[in-house]
């Protein structure tokens, strides 16, 4: 079956509806730059998975970064509202915020199911 395409001007070949607001384009690509970092994307995978807070120590060992490395990662997470801090003597806790919108959860599960499905895919 042969599919007949309309002849097309440039730049006038059809009207697109772009319904996003500029607003809500730009807290998206924000969002998405600062999940696309492979230490915060990991950070924040594991904060997901986690059953309790985890310890900022425990980002620095699992990761592999030094301290202050981790803690500039977790400063650009909880100033976006994606993770919460419990602070206990010297001790920083952190966790997914507990107000995270359902579809920034959703964003970040399917980006690491993306992630393993691709790797699987590649070997």
């Amino acid at each position: 079956m042969q599919i007949s395409l309309p002849v097309r001007e440039r730049g006038t070949c059809c009207a697109i509806n772009l319904e996003l607001k500029p607003d809500a384009v730009d807290a998206a690509v924000d969002l998405l730059r600062l999940l696309a970092d492979p230490a915060r994307l990991q950070m924040m995978a594991a904060l997901q998975e986690a059953d309790q807070p985890v310890c900022i120590c425990d980002f620095t060992a699992a990761l592999g970064l030094s301290q202050p490395t981790i803690s500039h990662h977790v400063g650009r997470l909880l100033n976006a509202g994606l993770v919460k801090v419990t602070r206990k003597g010297v001790w920083s806790f952190y966790e997914m915020a507990p107000g995270l919108a359902p579809a920034t959860r959703d964003l970040l599960s399917s980006a690491l199911a993306a992630g393993q499905a691709s790797a699987r895919h590649h070997k």
